[in-house]
């Protein structure tokens, strides 16, 4: 039984550092704020995850892994929210993305179509 939680620990170990090491790259190659913000909560979310997943099986007592899945489940609640909030944020205040296949900066026409709503 221990072989088989360190082979399923280990393969979450592997695809969580993959995941972490994609999104990195991401966040260095990707062209604006927008594309690097996905690739940054995709990171935060998906690896962070995998990682403590694989922390689960290598727990030794219950309370540990009770404690794991605990900040598991937050991190799952609470990274996409944040990610959110962070682009709808840059959105409100005008960080404009770069559009078509030549990913130009919007021009004012184009500018004017990603506006918000004026709130009173």
């Amino acid at each position: 039984m221990d072989l088989l939680f360190d082979i399923i620990s280990w393969g979450l170990f592997i695809a969580g550092s993959a995941f972490v090491c994609i999104g990195a790259v991401g966040v260095i190659r990707f062209p604006d704020f927008y594309t690097r913000l996905h690739a940054a909560g995709v990171t935060d979310t998906l690896g962070a995850d995998l990682i403590l997943l694989a922390m689960v099986f290598q727990a030794g007592d219950f309370i540990t892994m009770v404690k794991l899945l605990l900040i598991f489940i937050f991190i799952l609640l609470t990274s996409p929210v944040s990610t959110h909030a962070i682009a709808h944020a840059a959105f409100v205040t005008k960080v404009r993305p770069q559009l078509s296949h030549d990913l130009h900066y919007a021009t004012a026409d184009e500018e004017k179509a990603y506006q918000p709503e004026e709130r009173v």
